[in-house]
């Protein structure tokens, strides 16, 4: 059955009434999701609250701004730290293209269109601008700062689940709180995730890591510039499998390791198979494009038939209708 969602970009500074809009479209199914698996599955709001404050200091302002706007109930308040949250798997896939001169992070995100919130979100929160593609409302699942920090999520292929936070508020504080591949590094060795992700760090400069990060074990850091949906080995078969996460690691790794490789090759890459997925109703297909010029401050979103470029200097609120289904996809 075909599937549908629409792409909003949302400018707004500081929390207000754009962002509080989004919480009342986006908090009925939220509230279903992380209620799930019973509400005595979730930890408490002190719980929350004490998490956030030891581990990223530095977000709790705009935390308990973002918990006012949305009512001040408690739920939304534990939901918001993202602290122990529920298990979610994602596909993707994630490159570095690294030239002279040129830094581009690319990267396609795989899961099911219907529990995507769809919105590219522009803030400056604590001076820092940002633009990321948001989840679970102030989260990233992939975003830049004005500091030419990029940034990228994938799941690393693993069952484990710990006493950690979900990967997009991980990246949230990256974001408002890194500048520099270095500072990201090291804020990833130090910060519990509740689950396996791998995330690609880029920045103005032309440095890169991926760091392979799981509730059980201490980080990897790397300077690799490809990151799909395993981490050292793979451990999830039924998952590999479906996901063809190795298929989709060599082909990257072919590209970036090709120095004829362009840009406009990556994305085209992208674009299409094994790349591009197609497997929507496994939820593994593809939902969107982003390619990160965090040296020009610039980011562009690319679906076969639609593309939509922004910047720090130019950032239109407008609308992408992207349409799914399990042959060509279409968006008008």
């Amino acid at each position: 059955m075909p599937k549908t969602l629409l792409f909003r970009t949302v400018h707004e500074a500081a929390p207000g009434p754009k962002w509080r809009g989004l919480f009342d479209l986006h908090w009925p199914a939220y509230e279903a999701w992380y209620l799930a698996e019973g509400e005595r599955e979730r930890p408490g709001y002190l719980a929350c609250y004490n998490a956030l404050r030891h581990h990223m200091p530095e977000l709790v302002d705009t935390y308990r701004t973002l918990c006012e706007l949305a009512g001040g109930g408690d739920l939304a308040a534990r939901l918001l730290s993202l602290y122990r949250p529920p298990p979610y798997i994602t596909g993707c896939s994630q490159a570095v293209l690294a030239r002279p001169g040129a830094t581009v992070l690319a990267r396609n995100y795989d899961y099911p269109p219907e529990l995507c919130e769809g919105t590219i979100l522009y803030t400056r929160w604590n001076d820092r601008g940002v633009i990321a593609m948001s989840d679970c409302l102030w989260g990233v699942l992939d975003g830049m700062n004005d500091q030419g920090l990029a940034v990228s999520l994938a799941f690393g292929g693993r069952r484990v689940v710990g006493d950690g936070f979900g990967a997009p508020i991980l990246l949230r504080y990256l974001l408002q709180c890194c500048t520099t591949v270095p500072e990201a590094a090291e804020a990833l060795a130090r910060l519990p995730t509740h689950m396996a992700y791998n995330i690609t760090v880029a920045d103005a400069a032309g440095r890169y890591v991926t760091a392979m990060i799981a509730p059980d074990q201490r980080a990897t850091i790397r300077r690799v510039p490809v990151a799909t949906n395993h981490q050292k080995r793979i451990e999830w078969y039924a998952h590999a499998l479906a996901s063809e996460t190795l298929i989709r690691e060599r082909q990257l790794s072919i590209l970036v390791d090709e120095e004829t490789t362009s840009e406009t090759r990556l994305v085209a890459s992208l674009l299409a198979p094994p790349l591009f997925r197609h497997d929507y109703p496994r939820g593994l297909g593809t939902v969107y494009t982003s390619v990160y010029r965090p040296d020009l401050g610039e980011v562009g979103f690319r679906w076969p038939e639609a593309s939509l470029e922004l910047s720090f200097a130019h950032f239109p609120e407008t609308q992408v209708m992207v349409h799914y289904g399990t042959g060509a996809q279409a968006a008008r």
